[in-house]
């Protein structure tokens, strides 16, 4: 058994605060993925389980044991308001690693959001409280911890695997109904300076489409649709 707890990174929150900002931004995970080239896009199967709204913050991390998931209680002692919950569980889908009280907790704490990859469960409660998860798959069946009372293995603020893509502590996911985009921090500035580019043509190319603009007229004028 083995129980491995980090310090959460020093994130400096004048370059997450304005991807916040492009709460607003439709299609914001595709957004971002453009931004960055179409890299670091979860998998598909990666959606909303629970609240309608938009997850954007830095990642706090949790890997967790093929075969012997654990509920990651722990995490809340390192957390802070305005992070991102981040599970590696192996695509587990018969196991749920989040329920309800996590969500409570999770709310208290600040946390913006979970993204799991692996299974959720009471997303009713979730959505009460309105504490959006983006996971794999939602089932009932919870993990052993509340009878077994055991607590690891675990691990918190390392490198994790989520949906297919590398996620490292500090960086920055951004989920929607979409899908889920994951910034590397050291590119934060660079990707944000992209993404609000594209999000600005994409505002006035939707203009010109209302107003009857052709394709030959968009290419012209965009250089892409």
């Amino acid at each position: 058994m083995k129980k491995i707890i980090n310090s959460r990174p020093e994130i400096k929150e004048s370059l997450i605060e304005p991807f916040r900002k492009m709460e607003d931004i439709l299609s914001l995970s595709c957004v971002i993925g453009d931004s960055m080239e179409r890299a670091n896009i979860m998998r598909h199967d990666m959606k909303p389980k629970a609240a309608d709204k938009k997850i954007i913050g830095p990642a706090v991390t949790v890997k967790l044991t093929a075969g012997d998931i654990v509920d990651c209680l722990d995490v809340f002692e390192i957390a802070k308001p305005g992070d991102v919950i981040v599970i590696e569980a192996f695509g587990e889908t018969e196991t749920s690693i989040w329920g309800g009280l996590m969500s409570g907790l999770a709310r208290n704490a600040g946390v913006v959001g979970a993204v799991i990859d692996g299974s959720c469960r009471d997303t009713d409660e979730a959505k009460m409280l309105d504490f959006p998860i983006t996971a794999k798959v939602c089932g009932p069946r919870a993990a052993h911890t509340a009878y077994s009372g055991r607590k690891e293995p675990l691990e918190i603020n390392v490198p994790v695997t989520c949906g297919g893509v590398i996620v490292n502590p500090g960086d920055l996911v951004v989920a929607d109904e979409i899908g889920v985009a994951v910034v590397p921090y050291n590119n934060l500035e660079e990707v944000y300076e992209k993404a609000q580019k594209q999000a600005d043509m994409e505002i006035a190319t939707r203009e010109e489409i209302l107003k009857g603009a052709s394709v030959e007229e968009l290419l012209a004028k965009f250089g892409r649709i």
